[in-house]
């Protein structure tokens, strides 16, 4: 697990439920790798957008930010957030109904004590970290 550099990210995982927090960081710690081996992603920023765990590329044009929080009236659920306005989350559930609860245009759901569907996620992260550069083609 990388360390969390940015006091105001820590603070977030360290203000939540024991169960939550184990899970916000397992998907953290997918979100970082997941960046290391997606070509094309170079180094994510990690830093608060509307007071949720954030991550974003450095380098311009390359992907859209996710978030990651507990979900407000869902004690038992986490998600991962990304823009509204991508097409993201509609590309997700053709490719991953039935694996994967959605949440809108902007959410995947996960449960905080069922596994995590690492390899589904994985490629959703990776999407989301390429989506301009693969919008762009």
């Amino acid at each position: 697990m990388a360390e969390i550099t940015n006091a105001n990210v820590a603070a977030i995982f360290e203000a939540a439920p024991t169960a939550t927090r184990r899970r916000l960081l397992e998907l953290r710690d997918l979100i970082l790798e997941t960046a290391v081996e997606t070509e094309g992603v170079g180094e994510i920023d990690e830093t608060l957008r509307w007071g949720e765990p954030s991550y974003i590329t450095v380098r311009p044009k390359t992907g859209t930010t996710i978030r990651i929080n507990a979900v407000r009236d869902m004690p038992d659920f986490v998600a991962l957030y990304v823009n509204c306005q991508t097409t993201l989350v509609e590309d997700w559930r053709r490719m991953f109904d039935g694996v994967l609860q959605f949440d809108g245009n902007r959410a995947v759901l996960l449960e905080v004590e069922r596994p995590l569907p690492a390899e589904a996620l994985s490629r959703c992260i990776s999407m989301a970290l390429r989506y301009h550069l693969d919008k762009s083609r």
